[in-house]
């Protein structure tokens, strides 16, 4: 029961944070520390499951707005090739001209060792969805937030 309130009050903590936040971060990336890179791939997957099913991937061209150097992001691109979405690069040089939807995305740790947080910013959108690390795998923590 104990485990249960705790983890509840935590998804709220988190969906109000979420929600709270008019502008966005400022900084994104990956933010994860000396973490195994299965912890990474699996939210990678999750991510992908779940854009596929708001943005068909045959219909969606996606603009990566950041690099990703960091096991997440080139996990995230890969699946999201795959998939079949057309996806510009990120660049930096200013005279490329972005012909999809802005991708951002946030990958970060709560002061709790095994917490993690996901947000992923298309357009104007944003979802996020907190994990947790148990035994080597990572599991979702509550259901996927989408801030419209």
């Amino acid at each position: 029961m104990m485990f249960s309130s705790r983890m509840a009050v935590l998804i709220l903590v988190l969906a109000a944070t979420g929600c709270a936040t008019t502008s966005g971060p400022t900084q994104y990336g990956n933010y994860l520390k000396d973490q195994p890179i299965s912890v990474d791939q699996q939210i990678a997957n999750d991510a992908l499951k779940q854009l596929a099913m708001l943005y068909p991937p045959a219909k969606t061209h996606l603009t990566l707005k950041q690099p990703t150097p960091d096991v997440f992001g080139s996990e995230l691109v890969k699946g999201l090739r795959e998939a079949g979405y057309a996806l510009q690069e990120y660049s930096p040089k200013a005279d490329t001209v972005d012909a999809g939807l802005p991708l951002m995305y946030v990958l970060d740790q709560a002061k709790e060792d095994r917490l993690y947080r996901l947000t992923i910013q298309i357009g104007n959108q944003a979802i996020n969805r907190p994990y947790r690390q148990e035994q080597g795998t990572v599991t979702p923590a509550g259901y996927w937030a989408r801030k419209e």
